[in-house]
Parts: C-alpha cells; sequence; structure tokens
C-alpha cells in the first residue's frame, strides 16, 4: 500500500492538484485535509458521477487493482465497497446522503483501515457559476500511537487524486 501511495505523490505533482488542497490540521492525535474544486456539471449531474465512484476512483488506489470492482450506496447504512472473485473490502459506510449536496462516510480509506482511528470523509456539491463545486474533507482522529501525522500528507495526496479525476472524468 505504502508503494501504491508514493506512486499516487508522484502522481498527483504530476499532474498538478484541484482548485484548493490542504492539510488543515495535523498532530499526533489525528488530522484533517480539504480539498475543493469545481466541475462543469451541475449539482444534480455531478452527484450522480459522485455515486458512480468505479468510474472516477484510480484503480491505483484499490485493493483488486480495478476500480470499476468498487461501488457506493448512497443511502444512509450504504456501503463503499469492492468486491471482486477474490474478496471484498468496506471502504466506508454512509451517513449522511442527500442527493445533489451531501454526501457523509465513516470510511476509513487504505492504510487507515488497521489502527485505531476513526474518519470521516464529507463530500458537498454545491452550485457554482459553472456548474457544481465539490467540497472534500477528510477527518482522521485516534491515539499517538496510530501514527496519523506521518500519514496526512500521504492521504492528501491521494484524496486529490481522487478529487482530479472525479473533476475530469468524462
Amino acid at each position: 500500500m505504502r508503494a501504491l501511495i508514493t506512486a499516487a505523490a508522484a502522481g498527483f505533482l504530476a499532474f498538478g492538484g484541484p482548485a484548493r488542497a490542504e492539510v488543515t490540521a495535523s498532530g499526533a492525535d489525528g488530522f484533517s485535509v480539504a480539498h475543493e474544486a469545481d466541475i462543469a456539471l451541475a449539482p444534480a449531474e455531478a452527484w450522480a458521477r459522485l455515486v458512480a465512484i468505479g468510474s472516477w476512483w484510480s484503480d491505483d488506489h484499490t485493493y483488486s487493482g480495478a476500480a470499476a470492482n468498487m461501488t457506493l450506496d448512497p443511502t444512509a447504512g450504504g456501503c463503499f465497497c469492492e468486491t471482486w472473485a477474490a474478496g471484498s473490502v468496506a471502504h466506508g459506510r454512509v451517513l449522511v446522503a442527500i442527493p445533489g449536496a451531501l454526501l457523509r462516510l465513516d470510511a476509513p480509506l487504505g492504510p487507515l483501515q488497521d489502527r485505531p482511528t476513526t474518519s470521516i470523509l464529507t463530500m458537498q456539491l454545491a452550485p457554482h457559476e459553472n456548474g457544481a463545486r465539490l467540497t472534500l474533507t477528510f477527518v482522521a482522529a485516534g491515539p499517538p500511537s496510530a501514527g496519523l501525522a506521518e500519514l496526512a500528507p500521504l492521504v492528501d495526496m491521494v484524496l486529490g487524486e481522487q478529487v482530479r479525476r472525479f473533476v475530469n472524468t468524462p
């Protein structure tokens, strides 16, 4: 997984990032990141793309090697899951789903799954002059022994890549 994160970091730097991206807080007990980007789709259309997560998520950040194996059930309790012949993984569970506006998940992504952490991924869509604005925030908290501060820049880069793919995928 570390190799995948490192590769994503290199890709992120090569392609540039969304309109706004940053680690907004980082410490021994947690971190938060934020990304913001505009997409030339109305919020309802952007929502349809958002929940079709397997069409825009990076293959490099899956367990199976194929984002097409990922699904997202946009209802409270719904699964952000990946299923393939050799196994399956729940990347997150939907906490809030308001079509066209807000999707919030309890989502211990990637290297956070085997650490004693709580992780919340929030994706908000709002009307913008050229379509919709996506604001993605990710907050992770846990004990200092979880090593969260060292993961903050890596998670930031990986999520930045996903935001860029969301905006640029036809």
